[in-house]
């Protein structure tokens, strides 16, 4: 027997618990199996691996051959950092528009490598102005380059990145689109977007595991920036040129994450791809508000913003409510949801994405009905 096997085979009944998160979260038994195997990175059969995952998830952007993707090691953060530091010239300038923590950490980013950056910040639970982002751009030609969150799960709002992309457009600017918590649960068009650079990771609604994030990026863009990186582990150039070449990372490669993923976009496929798995999860959110608002909870943001990845609810305007009890105890029984992450509101998280079901749902909201009652909590006459 293969050392450690026996561990594995002998908790491969026991049901983890239901991660009602932004990630990373459930995913299948096919998925996490396909890890258990070693592979080399110079090996033929992984480079060939590489390369269909590659080219699914320029499928999965319908980006033909005007894009391709990029597999860079480390979390979307590390995706994220690759794109701002590595596509952007030292004579460039960063336009932001921020409505979350995820636009806040993108300006650390670009703080940190002293790259010049405007920002567009509107309150969290609105979208950033379209009309604003034209005025900026109209006024400052200085701006060559773009960026904006998809789904902010600061909230879980959802910005019309379409509407952005039309705009970034018709000035002639480069856009990057952090989809991190998006991409796989809602289509995205590339081209009708106007998306030079799309960010996402491999535990997000792919369903994979950790281990890496990918971006895909528009061809003819990204051939102009070759000596633009301002890092060596984290240059998006020569990381394509790298697996574009003889299809080798240029730094050792998260195999197992990579065969876990594979895995995972086969089971996409299977379950009737984007617009499929998009239903499932809007099911989940839709149970869940249903359920949490009979009970008394007020979900955060307005229904015209708010997307089916992970909404936010405000703590309930009780004396006793206390969240980290309430946290804990919905851990006893089994169910995984978040903190808030809002800088002026004390909120928390219910994510609607990865290996859940209805039944998942309904199992959490009977829970959550049972904690209350044993907090000694009613929200509802």
């Amino acid at each position: 027997m293969i050392l450690g096997l026996d561990v594995l085979d002998t908790s491969s009944t026991h049901k983890d618990k239901a991660l009602f998160t932004p990630g990373p979260l459930n995913t299948s038994g096919p998925t996490k199996r396909a890890m258990l195997r070693d592979l080399g990175s110079r090996d033929d059969e992984f480079i060939r691996i590489v390369k269909d995952v590659r080219s699914r998830l320029v499928g999965l952007g319908d980006g033909h051959e005007e894009y391709t993707s990029i597999i860079m090691q480390g979390s979307g953060t590390f995706g994220v950092e690759a794109v701002l530091t590595s596509v952007i010239p030292q004579d460039g300038k960063l336009l932001i528009l921020i409505n979350g923590a995820y636009g806040e950490r993108m300006l650390k980013i670009v703080n940190i490598h002293r790259i010049p950056t405007v920002v567009l910040r509107t309150p969290e639970d609105t979208v950033p102005d379209a009309e604003a982002l034209r005025e900026t751009l109209q006024s400052d030609p200085a701006i060559t380059h773009v960026a904006v969150v998809h789904c902010e799960t600061t909230t879980g709002i959802i910005n019309p990145i379409e509407e952005y992309g039309k705009i970034v457009r018709e000035f002639k600017r480069v856009y990057f689109v952090d989809a991190m918590s998006s991409f796989g649960a809602y289509p995205i068009d590339l081209n009708a977007c106007n998306i030079d650079y799309l960010i996402s990771s491999s535990n997000k609604c792919i369903e994979g595991v950790p281990g890496f994030s990918f971006i895909l990026a528009k061809i003819e863009t990204l051939k102009k920036t070759e000596g633009y990186a301002r890092t060596l582990s984290l240059d998006l150039y020569s990381q394509w040129k790298g697996l574009e070449g003889d299809g080798q990372f240029r730094f050792t490669p998260p195999i197992h994450a990579i065969l876990a993923f594979r895995q995972a976009l086969l089971e996409l496929e299977k379950e009737g791809g984007v617009t499929a798995r998009g239903g499932r999860y809007k099911r989940n959110y839709e149970i869940t508000l249903s359920a949490m608002e009979a009970m008394g909870f007020k979900p955060y943001l307005s229904s015209d913003y708010r997307g089916y990845i992970i909404t936010s609810f405000y703590y309930p305007a009780h004396p006793i409510f206390d969240f980290r009890r309430f946290y804990e105890l919905l851990s006893e029984k089994g169910f995984l949801i978040y903190p808030g992450k809002l800088s002026h509101a004390d909120c928390f998280r219910i994510g609607h994405v990865g290996r859940l079901h209805s039944a998942d749902v309904k199992g959490l909201m009977s829970a959550i009905a049972v904690v209350l009652k044993k907090m000694k909590i009613k929200l509802t006459e």
